[in-house]
Parts: structure tokens; C-alpha cells; sequence
């Protein structure tokens, strides 16, 4: 199960390097991020052990945690919620952006950066 909406990735007059918002959908990024609220997403932020990612992971976008796994050079998108598997990855090229904000739509009080 995904959790946002289906990004518009494909060639736009917009630059790839702009910043850009979805909207939470599901259960996998609870408590930390829940269904409703938006995210931005840096399409050239840095990434880091503990970053909030967009991946793209067997056809399918994903929003999760990047994680360094236990072997050497090798990276999983972990989900917040225990329910959800973490997905290993072998290189970071299936990393889209970093996460870089979050609000709650009609509560401008509500926004949380994460850089």
C-alpha cells in the first residue's frame, strides 16, 4: 500500500528541481505523519541515515524513512508503523526526494520542517 498520491513525475515545462506537495495517504508513516496532510518534497535535498524519502520501489511511490541497513553500503525504506516491512535497497537511486515539510491542510500552525 502506498502511502501518498500518485505523483505526476513525468517531463513538464516545470523544472525537476522544484519543489512539489502530496498528500499523505495510509497508515505506513503513523504517528509521525498522518493521512491528510501534506508533505514537500525537495527533489535535490540531501539525503541522509533518518531522512524522510519519496522512493519509487517496485513500480509503485513510496513515502518512507531512509535507514542505513546493518550491511555495509546498503540502505532500506523503513515505515514508521511496525505494521509495514522494511524494503531494502541497494543504492540510492530509487530516492526521488526528501521530504522537507508537512502541514495540515487549514492549520498553518500545525506545519513540522524536517532539514
Amino acid at each position: 500500500m502506498s502511502a501518498l498520491a500518485t505523483p505526476m513525475m513525468e517531463d513538464t515545462a516545470c523544472s525537476g528541481s522544484e519543489a512539489f506537495a502530496l498528500r499523505v495517504l495510509g497508515t505506513s508513516m503513523e504517528p509521525e505523519f498522518n493521512e491528510g496532510e501534506i508533505i514537500i518534497i525537495e527533489p535535490d535535498g540531501a539525503l541522509r541515515d533518518g531522512s524522510y524519502v519519496l522512493a519509487q520501489h517496485e513500480g509503485e511511490w513510496i513515502f518512507r524513512q531512509l535507514c542505513k541497513a546493518a550491511n555495509a553500503g546498503g540502505w532500506t525504506l523503513h515505515a514508521l508503523n511496525p505494521a509495514f516491512a522494511d524494503l531494502a535497497l541497494a543504492d540510492l537511486s530509487a530516492v526521488r526526494g526528501v521530504i522537507i515539510q508537512k502541514s495540515l491542510p487549514g492549520r498553518r500552525r500545525a506545519s513540522k520542517r524536517y532539514v
